[in-house]
């Protein structure tokens, strides 16, 4: 079972920058993936699939002048800002063939540029420290620890809320 713990972090002002920057490029590659997959699905055309996706987006967009800011930051980031589309996709497509239980899913959207933002992290884009968690291209930001975690986190979210706070969230395997 997989359960989620969730530490408030203290970036200083340069980490906000660098966050806000991450949160962004999150963001558009996700509104890039998900308007060709608009675009292919209104010509006829079959979902293009993950590898495709981030291929066309993160890797040829990175090599274009006007995208070409996306190599500042991590690529891990990006790479499961896709998954996560793939994933919301997927969950619709089960959710149309009455395979998914529960209410009707709709459609993936786009996301906005709102107050409330997030950007996830695999094993490889962070590193837990005593007091601090490091985040690749980032660097070491401050964390409050309110309890230990039980296990070596698969993942971490980091998130900024409407009232300018920044938590991070780990998902960690239990029993």
């Amino acid at each position: 079972m997989k359960a989620r713990y969730r530490y408030r972090v203290y970036p200083t002002n340069k980490q906000q920058t660098a966050l806000a920057q991450l949160f962004g490029c999150c963001r558009v590659v996700w509104n890039d993936a998900l308007a060709f997959c608009q675009e292919s699905y209104n010509k006829g055309e079959k979902y293009p699939g993950e590898n495709q996706l981030q291929k066309q987006f993160i890797t040829q967009a990175k090599k274009t002048e006007t995208r070409e800011w996306l190599k500042e930051v991590s690529s891990i980031a990006l790479q499961q800002s896709v998954q996560d589309l793939n994933k919301a996709y997927q969950n619709f497509f089960k959710s149309c063939q009455g395979k998914r239980k529960g209410k009707k899913v709709k459609p993936p959207r786009f996301k906005k540029r709102k107050s409330a933002q997030s950007a996830r992290l695999t094993k490889g884009g962070f590193k837990i420290h005593q007091q601090n968690l490091k985040l690749a291209k980032i660097g070491k930001i401050k964390i409050k620890w309110t309890r230990p975690l039980p296990d070596e986190p698969t993942s971490a979210t980091i998130i900024k809320d409407s009232a300018d706070r920044y938590f991070v969230s780990f998902v960690v395997e239990i029993n």
